[in-house]
């Protein structure tokens, strides 16, 4: 199928990339392009560390120690958070980190880090790790992790100046970092949410309580004092020392479970809730919170205090990490059940249960490529915060490319062409006298669309799911030659600006909802990615973009419209412009919310 549409591609728009060079768009080229695709180009927040694995960074099986290496993420991490602020930086967060590969004695770990984006006081580093055999010159990727680390100054107080992406990759980091943001802040509420809503099953009742093992037999508990070497130079404990103490009691308990050496394959997101410093003595708990088939989950919480006679300990951090144990074939191995405590041991179980499923959801659908998600991905509460974000991320990084062609331009509305990843992209592009919190809400709300755009003949909301994105079902009329109508089942998810010049966002991507099956009466579409873009050009003007990701569904009907031999493409687009001219003065008390 992939292979038809591509040669229906190169014959129907051959006139239309015959000339891809000539006609890319002006504000794509320049100096910055030439600068940003040069050999010579370097990003100024880069830091590289490379590491030589040594027997004493190394566990019993000879491998290097996980702590060890998130000893060195964090440092390289760091080094790049300072390089840009200035000024000294602590850890304030990581995202998930997935380890896909082990490394061994005598290979070098090789660490890239650098800041994607800097909001007021905090920045996201990106950072990626790779293994290197030097007698091989093989090498292997071996995770990626998403840090924020948080700059601060004694004195006065921190306005970090903000990243100027050159390359695509560095512009699509930028635009999904303000994303990736908003997750974060508010993930644990997220996570309490679905742990409370969630129908965790259980097998507790029937399982054989003879082989299993008590929750109590893998309690760890350590203490640590955090020492000079194990701090910057302002006295603040490093978040890096911080996670390999946290791994190394998670590795004791999840051995004392399975009596053998286990492998840390994940570690969930976690906050740093707040700082430690030298003198400081570390309370390092640890347990086995459930056993699955193959992998288990251990809690990890870190309490400080300063005195041995104080009260009350400070929270400092929790974690939860996921185990296997591998046989001899780096294959995982059945591991025995666990008999949690009545009481916060049950609760710990069912949650460990819950968290496993969200962090499938999360690692599919967010951690992903865009080409290897399914056009419509199931809807249910536990995924929803996901979903949105990979809808209103696959827009941005959409909007990101830089590979955009002009095809057409009429009367000033410009239609923009994209091949890649298998996929047909356009973009049409306009500015109307309208300002751009007005337009966003007009087309936010997809129930006004039938007014504009002949392709939607009915609009109906299944769902508000929260202020800020709505599940609709849409039937539009038969295209392509095809008798039947079409209709979708649509997730509309909407943000506002980040930063002054971040755009309006408004991202739309197909779902299934086991209410709205597909039926005879109607051919069911999906969209993978297409949404609006609205960037505030002046005072009540702005300039609008639609974007869409083709699927084969439509393919021949929008080659007609690229290729120049329909107009439809500009008709809707005019008539969309037409629908904010004349509804710009209906939303006063609506905008004062904006």
């Amino acid at each position: 199928m992939i292979q038809n549409v591509g040669n229906h591609l190169r014959r129907g728009l051959a006139s239309v990339f015959s000339n891809r060079t000539s006609r890319k768009s002006a504000s794509r080229a320049g100096n910055d392009s030439a600068m940003a695709d040069g050999e010579g180009y370097r990003n100024p927040t880069e830091v590289q560390m490379s590491q030589l694995v040594l027997p004493c960074h190394t566990n019993q099986r000879g491998e290097l120690s996980v702590g060890q290496l998130l000893k060195w993420i964090d440092t390289t991490a760091c080094l790049s958070a300072e390089r840009h602020a200035g000024c000294p930086c602590v850890t304030a967060s990581m995202d998930d980190i997935y380890f896909e590969h082990t490394i061994s004695v005598g290979q070098v770990v090789n660490i890239k880090a650098k800041v994607n984006r800097a909001f007021n006081s905090s920045m996201e580093v990106g950072i990626q790790v790779a293994s290197e055999d030097l007698c091989s010159e093989k090498q292997w990727n071996v995770c990626k992790a998403l840090a924020t680390f948080v700059a601060h100054r004694e004195i006065t107080k921190v306005k970090l100046k903000q990243i100027t992406p050159r390359t695509e990759e560095e512009k699509m980091e930028h635009s999904v970092a303000a994303e990736r943001r908003r997750m974060r802040l508010v993930y644990a509420d997220t996570i309490k949410d679905l742990l409370a809503n969630c129908a965790i099953q259980d097998d507790l009742e029937s399982r054989d309580c003879s082989h299993m093992v008590p929750a109590e037999k893998t309690r760890v508990e350590s203490v640590e004092l955090v020492l000079p070497p194990h701090a910057n130079h302002q006295g603040n404990t490093f978040g890096g020392q911080i996670m390999a103490w946290m791994e190394n009691v998670a590795t004791i308990a999840a051995s004392r479970l399975c009596r053998a050496h286990p492998t840390l394959k994940a570690i969930e997101m976690f906050h740093f809730r707040g700082p430690s410093q030298v003198g400081d003595r570390l309370v390092l708990k640890a347990i086995v919170n459930n056993a699955f088939k193959h992998s288990m989950e251990v809690g990890v919480c870190v309490e400080a205090y300063r005195q041995q006679a104080e009260t009350h300990r400070r929270h400092i951090n929790s974690a939860f990490m996921t185990f296997v144990v591998l046989d001899a074939d780096d294959q995982p191995q059945l591991l025995p059940w666990i008999r949690p405590q009545p009481g916060d041991g049950e609760r710990r179980y069912r949650e460990a249960s819950a968290r496993k499923k969200i962090r499938l959801d999360r690692k599919y659908i967010v951690s992903c490529k865009q080409t290897e998600v399914p056009l419509s991905v199931p809807w249910d509460p536990s995924n929803q915060v996901y979903l949105s974000y990979n809808n209103v991320s696959s827009l941005r990084m959409l909007v990101a490319k830089d590979n955009w062609v002009l095809s057409s331009e009429i009367n000033q509305v410009r239609l923009y062409t994209l091949e890649d990843d298998k996929f047909l992209s356009f973009h049409m592009e306009m500015v109307v006298h309208v300002d751009a919190a007005q337009a966003f809400l007009l087309l936010s709300d997809l129930r006004r669309r039938p007014e504009w755009d002949k392709h939607y003949r009915s609009v109906e909301l299944v769902q508000q799911v929260d202020e800020d994105d709505a599940i609709y079902h849409v039937t539009s009329p038969a295209l392509g030659g095809h008798t039947k109508p079409q209709d979708f089942v649509i997730l509309a998810s909407r943000r506002k600006p980040c930063d002054n010049g971040d755009p309006y966002v408004i991202a739309l991507r197909s779902v299934t909802l086991p209410t709205h099956r597909e039926t005879p009466e109607y051919r069911r579409g999906e969209t993978l990615c297409s949404g609006f873009c609205f960037w505030r050009e002046g005072d009540q003007l702005t300039k609008v973009s639609y974007y869409n990701q083709a699927t084969p569904g439509v393919l021949n009907y929008v080659t007609t419209n690229v290729a120049g031999l329909s107009s439809e493409f500009y008709t809707t687009f005019k008539a969309c412009e037409q629908f904010l001219l004349d509804n710009r003065n209906d939303l006063a008390p609506s905008l004062q919310t904006l």
